[in-house]
Parts: C-alpha cells; structure tokens; sequence
C-alpha cells in the first residue's frame, strides 16, 4: 500500500486526507483547527488523531500541502483600463489562487499608495498597456510605487517596452518581471503571470505566513488552497491524456466568510447573432465574492439578494430574520444541525436549518450571476442581435459543489439548483440542465494536491468520490 497524506492548512481548519495510490481510494479524512498563531504543526497533529481513529495507524510514504492559512495570499492588482489590462491583472491573481484585496485603474492617486501600503499585500501586480501601447501610465505608476513604506514583492506584467523602465525605477523593491498580462487588446495572456505568483508563493509567502515547519514536515507546500481546488476542477473536466475528464462544469465553494465560483468552459456565443464583447475569458476561471459568505459575510449575503428574498426563501418574516442573522453574524460557530433550541436562545434548529438553506441559495444565485455572462439586445438592420460579455454557461452539464452549508445538509440539490437559469433573469447565461455533483468528503482541493504527482489516480478518484445528487 503506498499511503499519500494530503494537507490543507485553512483559515479555520486543518484538513488532512489519507490516500491509498495503489488501491486508488481515500482511507479516511479529518480536520481539526489550525493553529497559525501558537504552531501550526499542533493542528496538524490534532487532525493526524482524529484521522487514525478513522485508519488506524499508517505508515505515510508521501506527504503533499496547500494553504490559505493566515488571510490566504493577498494581493493587490493595477492597471490601465478597468474592463481591459486591469480586469487581466485581476484574472490572471485569481487563477494563480490569491485573493485580490483591491483593483486600481489609470494613475495611482496618493490616496491609493496610501490604500495599497495599509493593505500591505504579500504580492504586487503591476500591468498596464499593450505591447507597443501606451508606456505612460504603467511608468507614472511605479514612479508611484517607488515611494511606498512597504517591501512587498512587485511583479511587473505590462507593456514590454515599458518594462526594463519599470524595473529601474523600482530596482530597490523586490521586483520580479515577466510577460505582458496583456500583450493584445482583448487577449489575456495569464500563464506566465500565475507561474512567477506560485513561484512567490513557494519561496516567499509561505515563509512568512510561518508556514515552513510544516513544509520542512512534509514534501512542501505546493500551492494555495484555491490554486488547488482549481487545478482538481480542470483536471475533472478535462482529464488526462489517458482518463476522459466529464466535460464543462461550473464549480461552487460557499464558504463562511467568501464564495468561491470556477468554470472549466471557453464559454463562447452559443447562439446566432451574438458578438463578444470585452475581454476574453480564459477556459479556467475563478470568481472570489469576498462580500458572500455563511457567517462571516453573512450580511452580505442580505445586502446583494435583499431581505425580502431570504424570507421568501425561508419562510421567516423579515423581523425574526434579520434577528437570527444578526445573532449568526456574531456567533460565527453557530451551526444549524444542532438538535433542539440553542442555549440563551429561543431558536430553533428547524428554524435555523430553514434559514441557512435560504442564505446559501441566495449567496449561490448571487455568486453565479456575478461570475457567468449576460447578454445585451440591440437592434441592426437584420433584425434583433446581441452582444455577450463574459462566458456563456448555459450549456455546461455538470455542476460541482463544496462548502459546509451545501454538503452537511438533505437539501443539497434543491441549493446547488439556485445556480441554474432562471426566467426572471433571462440575459443571465448560467446553465440551463445540469447535473450536480457533491464533494461530500471536502476531497477537491487534496484532489487538485494529488493530480501533481498522480493525475490519472486523483481523477478517477473524484470521479468515484463526487456523488451525484438528485
């Protein structure tokens, strides 16, 4: 038996998972909390415990991990135009698995460096222009970043005329340069910009998130948590050269504090008479809704779908909602399969369950409106048209889904359903049927850890693992 052990150091949770490479199947999972602040070796171990009590004792001859531990990777994007080299920045940080913190557009203001220093990001994305475009903008703007009170690590992806300047200019920084975010108008060319970010991360992030015991403990720390889960959502859909992946998937992580969206599709026009407008979308996306989550952003979640559809959701009038959301907002812990009413409170865990299911369905109606395309009818001599900006989803066939609130419930599909096409938004382009898939042992991002060393394996294991939910 050759045992891997697959370890995500969360926020909140250290998560390990242990797989059998020769048998191709997970021999168990647990998770206890991670202890960034004391060690975070501690959490690990606590998790290991919980695990054998699940295994046994095993004899572990690979150990691989990611992280989001300590605030994830933070990063800060600027460009040019927000709807161009700006939106590419952006794009390119979230498919490396950072959470971008804030987007600056045209010159950076005083104000801005002052933004950017207390934002203090483990990494820096300055781009701007095309190649051979305009050089002055992405100049003035390191002239600007020259003077900031910060050290953190600059990476220099715009106009490759402007970029040996660029670099002069901020040859005190930490400075790394690579190609354009954007050498063409419309055409994001991200890969070179995600490999030097998970190369920061490798040498730079996790030293300083404290992370390098652990690393020194197992083979590494290979990448960022949602770097993971992307890369395990690719893989089930694409496959390998050997293993048929399942084809186009939108992928949903409603987390408590964020809700993370990917789609594997190129999501071009499906239908006549449609344009592309704006950027170009890269076949692998991921969408962070920072303001969206369980209990953390709870109040998010109210403020984006409104109080009048949670009770509609719920069947709680507004009053006894807004009630319970305040209380769930500040008591984070609180989880609704607790059976009976809560101590110091007159809630009930039907109540509670009814209430959560209708958070999550909005956070999910919110977070796949946000992330998917839409449609914009205009009229030309040949009779109605269209113009689509961002991907069309409404033939992806395969809906996969994660989160506490989505797995640990009876009403996983009918949450996962709020994800599809609705009437009521119709130049909305989410998917129209589609089948869902649940990762009930939270095995995705140990998944996407795996598939580094065992592709094949890691994806007939989803394939097995990934139950499908009526």
């Amino acid at each position: 038996m050759n045992t891997v052990l697959l370890t995500d150091f969360g926020s909140t949770y250290t998560k390990v998972t242990a797989v059998d490479t020769d048998e191709e199947k997970i021999l168990g999972t647990a998770q206890s909390f991670t202890t960034i602040e004391t060690d975070i070796i501690e959490g690990l171990n606590n998790a290991l415990g919980i695990l054998y009590k699940t295994t046994g004792p095993l004899e572990i001859n690979e150990q691989y991990g990611c992280s989001s531990a300590a605030g994830g990777l933070r990063m800060v994007a600027i460009g040019l135009v927000p709807e161009l080299t700006a939106k590419a920045a952006k794009q390119a940080s979230l498919g490396a698995g950072a959470k971008v913190i804030k987007t600056f557009s045209y010159g950076l203001t005083e104000g801005d460096l002052r933004e950017i220093d207390e934002i203090n990001p483990d990494i820096c994305l300055l781009s701007g222009g095309t190649d051979g475009g305009n050089k002055e903008n992405i100049i003035a703007n390191a002239h600007m970043l020259k003077e900031s009170r910060r050290n953190f690590p600059i990476i220099i992806a715009g106009n490759r005329n402007a970029a040996d300047e660029c670099a002069e200019i901020l040859k005190d920084k930490q400075i790394i340069v690579t190609e354009n975010v954007m050498p063409r108008l419309d055409i994001p060319n991200v890969a070179p910009v995600q490999e030097v970010i998970r190369e920061l991360f490798l040498k730079q992030i996790v030293k300083a998130k404290g992370l390098s015991e652990a690393e020194n403990l197992i083979k590494g720390i290979l990448m960022p948590t949602p770097s993971a889960m992307l890369t395990a959502m690719k893989l089930l859909a694409k496959g390998t050269k050997n293993e048929k992946g399942i084809g186009d998937l939108l992928g949903v992580d409603l987390g408590g504090a964020t809700t993370d969206i990917y789609s594997m599709s190129f999501g071009f026009p499906t239908t006549g008479m449609t344009a592309l407008k704006g950027l170009r979308e890269d076949y692998a996306k991921r969408t962070v809704e920072g303001d969206i989550g369980m209990r953390y952003s709870i109040h998010g979640i109210v403020d984006a779908a409104g109080i009048a559809r949670i009770c509609e959701l719920s069947g709680i009038d507004d009053e006894r909602a807004m009630e319970m959301i305040d209380y769930l907002g500040s008591h984070t812990y609180v989880l609704p399969d607790i059976d009976g009413s809560l101590p110091g409170t007159d809630y009930e865990a039907e109540e509670l369950k009814n209430l959560d299911f209708a958070l999550a369905s909005a956070a999910i109606e919110v977070a796949v409106t946000r992330h998917v395309g839409k449609l914009e009818e205009y009229y030309t001599p040949m009779g109605v048209s269209y113009m689509q900006t961002g991907k069309d989803l409404t033939k992806v066939g395969n809906i996969v889904v994660t989160g506490g609130a989505i797995i640990h419930t009876e009403r996983t599909a009918e949450i996962a359903s709020h994800a599809l096409f609705s009437p009521l938004t119709p130049m909305s382009l989410k998917p129209k049927q589609a089948d869902i898939l649940v990762d009930r042992k939270y095995i995705l991002a140990s998944m996407g850890l795996l598939s580094t060393v065992y592709p094949d394996i890691a994806l007939r294991i989803m394939k097995k693992e990934l139950i499908k939910d009526e």
